[in-house]
């Protein structure tokens, strides 16, 4: 791969204007950014659970502001790496834009966490539970086995894809008319369900798979076999950002939460550093008599630290990555000591943070709402003739084709649907098909 291809501000849908809509200033990568931040789907973001209960008394973080600091920390990632990158290949032609890398990963950062439904990741698992273990395996016999596998493991990171490409119902071709480079980035998984694994991850739906292979060959990824390219280099940015922030602010939402105190979060977070860094920052906090200043001073350092670990190890292993050889994240081969404070940080928060009460109490609630959803909307889609399916499906926004030629196409009109959901929504929706409660006016 080269960085020159790498580059591209062709958008999806409007490659014949390219040449044509050179003018403003704001490039056009800024432009993938703006437009994310004013769509509907990126504003529904501030009422879908991130790991913890949307907050009450307690501010936490939500997907909309995890996405929002994904994109600050990936900006700053890309743009310490561009810098690198620019001393190391100066006098290059078309080292000049590289600093583009910033605002392309901020945009990608950004729209990561788009495509997922409701009640977190647990939200993705009930969909793809539905279909392999629910009431959805009556529609395996209707389908082909790359639909299927669709289904049984849905994949967020494959929805994201598809909600910023997908030619809705009424909607231009192209779907958000994102860059090229933009929408290469966000897919962290560069291939089909088929291609699974045991890990359930995967980049696009059967239905998008072309449209996936269109801006693959144009910014020059590496097919690495049948429907399987490498990533796009700055993937690995997104990754590596995405991987900072839910670490280390979820450990911070923690300690709001007071399920680990003040001592042993800030203990965690030292443990990033070498003794000498520890005595210096030891030193700054017996100034500051705020708990959660303490922790936000630490929060901070961390996160500086993870940026300059994951731009060396970036530029280090420039050249597997540009030949698709790199394995793992950039977070894996990150030095001794910040690894092992990572790697205490994340058994710290699958013992406690993610096994606490109310985080479970938010699947279970969440489990049992996208699973009623499912079963009403699929067999009113399935059965439009009946009454009670007309009146569900004029409850559809316009743009999920619900009459749709294919059964496949229907169903996914309905998980576009249920996706797009707030955990509000969701929850207010399925208490009025139970009669559990009635709309307002």
């Amino acid at each position: 791969m080269n960085w020159d291809a790498l580059i591209c501000d062709v958008r999806l849908g409007l490659e014949h204007y390219h040449d044509d809509n050179k003018g403003g200033v704001r490039s056009d990568f800024e432009r993938d950014f703006d437009r994310l931040v004013f769509s509907s789907p990126f504003r529904r973001l501030q009422n879908k659970t991130q790991v913890f209960p949307l907050p009450g008394s307690i501010f936490v973080h939500n997907r909309l502001t995890h996405s929002l600091e994904v994109s600050c920390v990936g900006k700053s990632l890309a743009g310490e790496v561009a810098k690198r990158l620019m001393l190391k290949y100066a006098g290059e032609p078309w080292a000049t834009r590289l600093p583009a890398m910033s605002e392309i990963v901020a945009a990608a950062c950004l729209a990561h966490d788009l495509g997922n439904p409701p009640f977190g990741h647990s939200g993705e698992k009930t969909i793809g539970a539905y279909f392999s273990e629910g009431g959805g395996q009556v529609l395996k016999p209707h389908l082909n086995e790359r639909q299927w596998d669709d289904l049984i493991h849905f994949e967020g990171n494959a929805n994201s894809f598809r909600t910023l490409v997908h030619q809705f119902k009424g909607r231009r071709p192209g779907g958000f008319a994102m860059t090229y480079s933009t929408l290469a980035t966000i897919v962290k998984y560069p291939y089909s369900s088929s291609q699974a694994g045991e890990n359930g991850k995967f980049g696009y739906f059967t239905t998008e798979q072309a449209l996936f292979e269109r801006i693959a060959e144009r910014v020059g990824l590496i097919a690495l076999g049948k429907g399987r390219y490498c990533r796009h280099p700055l993937v690995y940015l997104l990754e590596a950002a995405d991987d900072i922030c839910y670490q280390v602010m979820d450990i911070e939402d923690g300690h709001k939460l007071k399920i680990i105190g003040t001592q042993e979060t800030l203990d965690l977070l030292l443990g990033y550093f070498g003794s000498e860094r520890q005595a210096h920052m030891r030193d700054v906090m017996s100034h500051v008599a705020d708990p959660n200043e303490k922790v936000a001073y630490m929060r901070s350092c961390v996160v500086g630290l993870l940026v300059q670990e994951c731009a060396r190890t970036f530029i280090e292993h420039e050249d597997e990555i540009m030949q698709g050889r790199f394995t793992g994240s950039l977070i894996d081969h990150i030095g001794a000591v910040p690894a092992a404070g990572y790697k205490r940080c994340s058994e710290m928060a699958y013992a406690r943070l993610y096994r606490a009460g109310y985080v479970v109490d938010v699947d279970l609630a969440g489990n049992r709402i996208i699973t009623l959803l499912l079963d009403k909307l699929i067999d009113a889609v399935m059965h439009p003739e009946r009454n009670y399916s007309q009146l569900l499906l004029n409850k559809f926004p316009q743009q999920y084709d619900v009459h749709a030629p294919s059964l496949f196409e229907k169903v996914q009109a309905v998980l576009d649907h249920i996706s797009a959901m707030t955990d509000v929504y969701a929850l207010n929706l399925y208490r009025q098909l139970n009669g559990i409660a009635l709309p307002t006016v």
